[in-house]
């Protein structure tokens, strides 16, 4: 397996990667800090559902209206802006955790307003990456390697967060978040690029939307991997709102073990992207993430079953790697086939049904798990989610009969 880097032969994407590799270690010492803080004032699993609720239903409710901002305002200066305001929502954090006054609340509201944040930049990232690489030639190999970047700071982050925690407290966590913000304001400084052109005159934005919803409606494959995308995000990706607990009750460890388990879902996540980043074509994706979603259910249901770490942390492993190849290989497949003038909207779909559809896995394995138990809950998520690749499975033959013309007709190299 060999490594591909051709996206970084362009500039601006170079300097993009740069910085966002500070950041997105930072963002994940902040995300482990915030659940552990919480819980540690609380002892309140439905609290930490109602944290993963709170952080991401805007991604629910904005990102729609992003991605139709992204097709109609500049991506450089959209970006740019919400850095800086996600600097300050972490700076914010680190005040009120060192002078001592922090509250569940406001935990909760300022992790709210990172989701609004976040709701507007992903999907304005996704489209603003063919600015950065100039083109589609090198657009999925740049997909796989700024996930690669988002999962080694996944990896790297929570490790840090464990140790950073136990040495000195949360509080340090928020403040090295913040500090990383400083090469992302630097690198975007240095950035030009060239803005992709933009109609003068706009129809009406309800106009607009439906048209979005729509196109992604009438395309069978759209619509199938979004759902599946959106079954996972449901099922598959609230353990991580359940750490916390899982590590406490079943493995009664500490935040050095609960950085370690994170990290081992980063590590499982950094082996999926370095795999789709050697690939040099779409051919085979809908198999691969068919049978990574299926992996990760089945590694759900087995993770319940577990009650030493040295079993958990190979199908932590495995249930990243699993995620990752679903959620990267859905991006691939989309940004391939999406027509220019509809690139934010479709993406803004694509960033609700992965982060925008959370919330609600969050909050409802925050209930379950008090009803049921951390590991019931977990068993009956990776259930669903493995019944769900098999349905794509199932349906495999018919997607990749309607998705192969429209390769064809946009001459996209499926080797």
């Amino acid at each position: 397996m060999k490594l591909s880097l051709r996206a970084l032969r362009h500039r601006n994407f170079s300097l993009f990667v740069g910085g966002q590799a500070f950041a997105l270690v930072g963002y994940w010492m902040q995300s482990i800090a915030l659940g552990w803080l919480l819980y540690r004032l609380t002892d309140s699993v439905a609290l930490l559902g109602l944290l993963g609720f709170a952080s991401s239903l805007p991604i629910l409710l904005l990102s729609p209206f992003a991605g139709l901002w992204s097709d109609r305002f500049n991506l450089h200066r959209m970006m740019f802006a919400t850095q800086v305001l996600e600097m300050l929502q972490a700076a914010t954090l680190a005040a009120l955790v060192i002078s001592g006054i922090i509250a569940p609340w406001h935990i909760i509201t300022l992790s709210m307003l990172l989701g609004v944040l976040v709701a507007i930049e992903l999907p304005v990232r996704h489209a603003y990456l063919l600015e950065l690489v100039g083109g589609k030639e090198d657009l999925p190999n740049a997909v796989a390697l700024t996930s690669l970047v988002a999962n080694s700071g996944r990896l790297v982050g929570p490790l840090l967060a464990g140790l950073v925690i136990g040495w000195f407290g949360e509080g340090v966590c928020f403040a090295i978040n913040t500090l990383t913000y400083i090469a992302v304001i630097v690198t975007f400084l240095m950035i030009r690029v060239t803005p992709s052109p933009r109609r003068a005159v706009h129809p009406p934005m309800w106009h607009d939307l439906r048209e979005g919803f729509a196109y992604a409606w009438q395309s069978l494959p759209i619509r199938l991997l979004l759902m599946q995308l959106a079954l996972v995000a449901l099922c598959a990706t609230p353990y991580l709102t359940l750490m916390p607990a899982l590590v406490r009750e079943v493995f009664a460890g500490g935040a050095d073990q609960m950085g370690f388990l994170v990290g081992a879902a980063g590590m499982g996540a950094v082996a999926g992207t370095l795999f789709l980043a050697s690939r040099t074509g779409v051919r085979g994706l809908i198999r691969l993430l068919a049978y990574a979603s299926l992996a990760a259910g089945v590694s759900l249901m087995l993770l319940s079953l577990s009650v030493q770490m040295w079993i958990a942390l190979p199908l932590l492993a495995v249930i990243g790697f699993g995620i990752l190849i679903t959620s990267v290989s859905v991006n691939i497949i989309l940004q391939t086939i999406v027509d220019d003038d509809k690139r934010g909207r479709l993406m803004s779909l694509y960033t609700t049904a992965f982060m925008g559809i959370t919330p609600f896995g969050s909050l409802a394995a925050g209930t379950l798990a008090e009803l049921i138990g951390v590991a019931n809950t977990l068993l009956i998520g990776g259930a669903v989610c493995a019944a769900g690749a098999l349905y794509l499975v199932y349906m495999r033959p018919l997607i990749r009969s309607h998705i192969n013309p429209i390769y064809d007709r946009l001459g996209v190299d499926r080797r």
